[in-house]
């Protein structure tokens, strides 16, 4: 059967099209390891924003392409390198700014890696390595969502455009708040889609109304000005590990939900989801009990939780018969929907400090605060984005609330009140971000490109 070469692609033709080159593209994201976090190889993180810039500035619809960085606010440190491109919107239409990062998190024990994670690999339908889908896919779901468009309109598509790809959001997003300020002008926008969530499960999408904040700092709990003879003075001498764990363990009750005063949780509905899909998505062994009470999505989406990301003590290889001095930890809590983070460390740091065994000096370092989010789902936006997810996937797309955090969005709301926040994402329950094996489900990513190219098309069909 003949076809009619002339005749332009449909967007979700030209989306569907170049999904290989987008995964390829992908993959070549992928092989730079952009870690931000200073103890690794910084110059990955600007060799990271260039191939994205190079990306962009290939889809020849913007007018400026640029990789820029920002001040660190009361330091006089700047931001890792961020990319900025911004075509003007015509004719009245919407501009909408695509957000996405390209940095990732350090990789972990390189040993528990079925591939190395900077070797993108396609297995089972999956592509695995570090930032296949945190965030990678999102940049990626951005460019070629802009390529479809492109592709069946032309090159004279009505349609505003900001991409800002951000490239320090898994270290803090440190410079973000200075870096809008600085180039508010080039941002503002009419509909904010940030690529940077996931959905209900790998065929069913999802766009997401709420998140948790986060408040996370540095403990350090001392009880002797030296190290000391463990058998010559054990049993009368508080050793720090000893007050540690006796602390720690008064942040949770008998069912290991908060158990600090002035942690609040948010009174929400929320979907059927049983014990069984918790053990198959998270890993929980068969005799391991979940924690926490009502319903498994409320304990996620709508309470706060605390949890010990790090520890600096002697290891199990070093040990000998000492009391330790002091031990450091790293506490980091999720707060609930709609309460301030700043309220939540101020109550865990009254709480420590209420609780501390045996006199224990404590000592408070590195705070990181950020608030969550609520989105306002009666914008025309939202509807908007519904129906292109639902169009993308075939599958009618559900709101949901992520126990995570993504707390620069506080700072878009601040920056942009008029603006409309979409929450989008290509990851799925298995994705396994942050952890060893992170992998993108190749069809989520097909049927997220599909959908964000409709969505792009739809705005480009309205006016503001």
């Amino acid at each position: 059967m003949s076809s009619d070469l002339s005749r332009p692609a449909s967007v979700r033709e030209a989306a569907a099209s170049g999904i290989p080159s987008a995964l390829a593209d992908l993959g070549g994201l992928v092989r730079i390891p952009s870690i931000a976090w200073p103890a690794f190889d910084q110059s990955q993180v600007l060799r990271s924003a260039e191939a994205v810039a190079a990306l962009a500035e290939e889809t020849g619809v913007f007018d400026r392409v640029s990789v820029t960085t920002a001040a660190i606010p009361g330091t006089a440190e700047r931001g890792q390198p961020a990319v900025l491109a911004t075509r003007a919107a015509k004719n009245g239409r919407p501009t909408v700014l695509l957000y996405a990062h390209h940095d990732v998190q350090p990789t972990g024990d390189d040993a528990l890696w079925e591939t190395p994670p900077f070797e993108p690999t396609v297995r089972d339908g999956r592509l695995y390595g570090r930032g296949a889908a945190d965030d990678k896919a999102g940049v990626m779901a951005h460019i070629a969502a802009i390529r479809a468009l492109k592709e069946a309109l032309g090159d004279d598509f009505d349609l505003g455009l900001a991409l800002f790809i951000e490239g320090e959001e898994e270290y803090g997003s440190r410079s973000f708040a200075q870096f809008l300020a600085d180039n508010a002008d080039a941002l503002r926008s009419d509909v904010i889609v940030v690529a940077d969530s996931g959905n209900w499960d790998a065929d069913t999408p999802a766009l997401t109304v709420s998140l948790r904040g986060n408040a996370r700092f540095t403990l350090t709990v001392r009880t002797l000005d030296h190290a000391s003879h463990s058998g010559m003075f054990g049993g009368a001498v508080p050793d720090a590990m000893l007050a540690t764990v006796k602390l720690l363990a008064t942040l949770w009750d008998d069912d290991g939900a908060v158990a600090v005063d002035g942690m609040t949780a948010r009174d929400a509905a929320t979907p059927d989801y049983d014990e069984a899909t918790l053990r198959d998505e998270a890993g929980l062994p068969d005799g391991v009990r979940p924690i926490g009470t009502g319903s498994i999505l409320g304990r996620i989406w709508n309470k706060p939780s605390i949890t010990i990301t790090g520890i600096d003590a002697t290891s199990v290889a070093a040990a000998s018969n000492t009391l330790a001095p002091s031990i450091t930890v790293v506490i980091s809590a999720r707060v609930a929907p709609g309460q301030a983070a700043g309220e939540v460390y101020a109550a865990i740091k009254t709480h420590l400090e209420a609780h501390a065994p045996f006199g224990a000096q404590l000592e408070f370092a590195d705070v990181d605060l950020g608030d969550g989010f609520l989105v306002d789902t009666t914008g025309w936006a939202v509807q908007t984005a519904r129906d292109a997810l639902g169009e993308g996937y075939g599958v009618s797309a559900v709101d949901v609330g992520v126990g995570g955090s993504i707390p620069f969005i506080a700072d878009l709301v601040r920056e942009f009140p008029a603006a409309q926040i979409l929450v989008t994402g290509v990851e799925d329950p298995h994705t396994r971000a942050h952890s060893p094996n992170e992998s993108l489900h190749i069809d989520t990513f097909r049927h997220a490109v599909i959908s964000e190219a409709l969505l792009l098309e739809k705005l480009d069909a309205r006016s503001v």
